[in-house]
């Protein structure tokens, strides 16, 4: 394999992917449909199209992609964990959506269009900047895309407070199960006071966040701490090397900072989402 960091230094994903797996529902399928349709742009379907999702995780967005027309969806991942995962939730949900799949152990280091062919779609979403080498992840993934297919990413906005998750997640991906719930504890805590303090509640605010692409609050937490080896970028560093590539920008969900063009990061930094397409 050819990753700059091996499979063994990045945080367990697989095992928080196959926790929150087994809570899937109806309800979470649709969510995440809703999200992959909100980025292709409203309504708008996959039929027909060949779909790469690079870092599938729990398999929810594969199964998505299938429900949207997919007439073939390629799911990878370099954890374990997470192929078994991908593979038993599309076994279980994807029977009536039609269209083939498969589900591969790979490194996006190591795909190539040589060996694979291209894509109508390619799909990453909060995955290329854990890889340990970010800039050379993406245009790995762009390398797949095909004539006018689009490649859809997210990626860790910039934020003051770089620094200090940087240092935090090497810490958490390596610290022992109890230290680790202890941290999420102390997280959490300080997470409910910056909602109390700015009029919220946190059960609303938990039972409401299955509307983000059908997600679940607790293992989101324990994702986003542990998420290492971890790197961030600027929307207009993306524009950059998109455009180095030969994509262009179709939409974008990127927010704006609040202070010189970054948010401080108290919480850790959100996800911009993009779609660009191959000229």
């Amino acid at each position: 394999m050819d990753d700059l960091i091996s499979y063994e230094s990045h945080f367990a994903f697989g095992k928080n992917w196959s926790a929150y797996a087994a809570k899937i529902t109806a309800e979470e399928i649709a969510e995440a449909e809703n999200g992959l349709s909100r980025l292709l742009g409203g309504g708008q379907r996959l039929d027909g199209q060949r779909f790469l999702d690079i870092g599938s995780g729990s398999g929810l967005h594969s199964l998505a992609a299938l429900r949207l027309g997919a007439r073939e969806v390629l799911a990878v991942d370099i954890d374990p964990d997470s192929v078994a995962t991908t593979q038993a939730v599309l076994e279980r949900h994807a029977s009536n959506a039609g269209g083939i799949w498969r589900v591969e152990k790979y490194s996006v280091f190591d795909l190539s269009p040589e060996a694979l062919g291209h894509f109508d779609t390619v799909y990453s979403w909060g995955v290329l900047h854990h890889t340990g080498d970010m800039s050379r992840a993406i245009r790995c993934a762009a390398d797949l895309v095909a004539p006018q297919g689009r490649f859809i990413f997210a990626l860790y906005r910039r934020i003051w407070m770089d620094w200090f998750w940087r240092r935090e997640k090497r810490w958490y991906a390596h610290a022992s199960a109890q230290s680790q719930r202890r941290a999420r504890a102390i997280y959490i805590a300080f997470f409910k006071l910056g909602l109390w303090a700015t009029g919220r509640r946190f059960s609303r605010y938990v039972e409401s966040y299955r509307a983000n692409r059908g997600m679940d609050f607790y293992h989101d937490v324990h994702d986003w701490m542990g998420g290492w080896p971890y790197e961030s970028i600027s929307a207009p560093e993306v524009e950059e090397l998109m455009h180095a590539l030969g994509l262009v920008c179709e939409r974008s969900f990127v927010r704006k900072g609040r202070i010189l063009g970054r948010d401080f990061g108290l919480f850790g930094s959100g996800c911009d989402e993009y779609v660009y397409r191959r000229q």
